[in-house]
This record gives structure tokens, sequence and C-alpha cells, in this order.
């Protein structure tokens, strides 16, 4: 049978949304279900790591102001949203279980899948049988609200339930970093997780350091993405409150899009004219094309998009592939990484 979950975007920016997106030290990925260990590895990262796991009984204030006890950490973890999924590979620590294998891995690629990782169906509709086989001892979901379904009825199951919050647009920052560090607490992976932002950290000071040192025509920028919906561009501007914004003010950037966002990721929603009102701000945009139909191309041939300012003067910028826009630490990295280069190359 199917549970229906809401998506990310669908769940919290009805109006706005984009229809579509075990111990420490170990790189060896848990049994599968079937008994089979996969022979894939963890990241090098993992392989390298030397931080401890703690034992005995957890106990955890989930994003719903639930209480989430365990007898031990968490070892055999179902995860139904990207971002956690994300963090728990960067905690070195494989799920036995993930939503939609194949959209984490074309729209994640800051960590990398365990081959043979057991796919219990989409985000929007995972499949309670498939997660049963999985036989997990916590199942971490992305939950909409106090009143989303989602957490009792995966809790029919019988296995404890970790229900989390993807964004906070009042601290966009604070809130992934406090997401990674509640999903460290179930795995006993407390001390992994601050090795991993404290990384984090340093490369941010790193990459602020080098935009200053770089003769900007303007520090304004606009962060995007898009879809095509019945042969229409739709892009969805990250404003205040958004990650990626928030990312871009730490590296000693000025937000420009000053249109209505969503309380919650920060994000709004304009046509291809809606960026004449940016004015100068340079452009950064998810260079991941859906399948489904890339705006990407439908930019290139519109008029609007080639007169702008950025678009002129080339400073209009596409993220690599793969960097997911609401991911955890290591996604951050990757964009650090991505405003750097695009800001510093000749």
């Amino acid at each position: 049978m199917s549970l229906p979950v809401r998506r990310r975007a669908a769940a919290v920016l009805t109006a706005l949304a984009l229809g579509v997106l075990s111990a420490c030290g170990t790189t060896e990925v848990p049994e599968s279900a079937e008994g089979a260990p996969s022979a894939a590895a963890l990241s090098d990262s993992c392989a390298a790591d030397t931080t401890a796991t703690a034992t005995g009984p957890v106990t955890v204030t989930d994003h719903l102001g639930r209480t989430v006890e365990l007898d031990q950490p968490a070892e055999r973890v179902a995860v139904l949203e990207w971002q956690q999924t994300e963090d728990l590979l960067s905690l070195c620590v494989a799920p036995v279980a993930v939503a939609d294998v194949d959209g984490f891995t074309t729209w994640d690629t800051a960590e990398t899948l365990p081959e043979g990782t057991a796919d219990v169906g989409t985000r929007q509709e995972p499949t309670l049988d498939a997660l049963a086989a999985a036989d997990p001892d916590l199942i971490i979901v992305e939950a909409s609200g106090a009143d989303d379904p989602v957490v009792e009825q995966l809790e029919s199951l019988g296995v404890p339930v970790l229900a989390t919050r993807g964004a906070d647009a009042s601290d966009p920052l604070g809130h992934m970093r406090d997401l990674f560090g509640l999903i460290a607490e179930t795995t006993g992976r407390t001390e992994r997780a601050e090795v991993v932002l404290a990384e984090l950290d340093q490369h941010l000071a790193e990459a602020r350091d080098e935009i200053a040192a770089a003769d900007l025509p303007t520090t304004d920028f606009v962060y995007f993405d898009g879809w095509v919906e019945g042969g229409n561009v739709t892009l969805r501007p990250f404003g205040e409150g958004a990650l990626y914004s928030a990312i871009g003010e730490e590296l000693g950037l000025t937000p420009a899009w000053t249109g209505e966002v969503d309380p919650v990721y920060g994000l709004g929603q304009t046509d291809i004219e809606g960026l004449i009102g940016v004015g100068e701000a340079t452009f950064f945009y998810t260079g991941t094309d859906d399948p489904a139909g890339s705006y990407l191309e439908e930019l290139e041939d519109n008029a609007i998009w080639t007169s702008l300012p950025a678009v002129e003067e080339g400073r209009a910028h596409a993220f690599p592939a793969g960097i997911w826009t609401f991911g955890g630490p290591r996604s951050a990295q990757q964009a650090i990484d991505a405003y750097v280069t695009a800001l510093t190359d000749a």
C-alpha cells in the first residue's frame, strides 16, 4: 500500500511550489533488507573518519515537539526526504532505505548513496510495505506541520518516527545546522556532526576572503531555479529567508529579490520579465535540468533574458548540476564553491 506524502515544495508553498524536488569510522554498508551487503562504500571523508559513535538510550524532541525515544542510537534508518538522506550520509551512516533513489542521485551529488540502497517509492508516495521490508529502527520524515497525517501513518509500522522540518526562513543556516545535529543525536553521531560543521565554517571563512578580494562590479545577486509548464517558463527567485540567500550574505553578497516570498523557504515566483526589477544584480541559477522540461533552454531563446544587464555582461552563472538547493552542510559547501568559482574566475 502507498502512503501519500506531500512533497516539500507542494507542502509549504502551495501557490509558489515547483511541482516537481553504522557505527563510527566504518565505510561498510549495512545489510540490505534481503540480507545481502552492498559492496559500495561511503565517501572518502567517512573512510578517514575516526569520530566516536555514542551508545546508550537516546531521547530527542523532533520538530513537531514530539519526544522520540530509542533504546540505543539508530543504525538502520529509512529516510523519506533528500536533505535528511544527505545528512545521514554525511554522518557516515548508510540508510537502509530512501525515497526516490534516482531523484536523489540526480539532484543531490553532495553525498553518494551506497549501491543497492532500497528504494521505497517517491517522496510523495512512499510504500509502507517497502519500508517495513527494510526493517528500519528509525524512519526520518519531513512533516508539513503538527496535523500532518504522515507521522501517524508511519508509526503504524511500529517504528519510531523522527518528524523534521526542511527549512525555517527566520534562520535558514541555523535551521540547516540544527536539523543536521538532530539527526546526529538520533544516530549517536554528534561528534562527527561537529567535524562536518566545523569544516563548513572554515569553508565559509575562506570563501568570504576570496570574494572580498575580488573586484566585483556589484554585490547584488539573485539566485533562482525554474521550470516549464504549458510552454511557459516560471522562475522561483530565492529571497529573504532562503538558504542560498543566507549563504550569499555570509559571503558578503546582497540579495536583490524583494518580491513576495513564502515564510518557510523564502521562495518567490515570477516570470522572466520579473527579473527586470532587480536591475544590475548578478544572477545565479540551478544548473540541474528537470527531465520534464528544460527551463535553461527556454531562457537562452528568450529576448528579455538575453537583454538583462547580468546576461549581457556575462554575470549570469549556472551552478554545476547536482547541487541540491535544499541540502545539508555538504550541499552548502558545494554552493559556496560555486559562488566563489563564478565570481572569481576570469
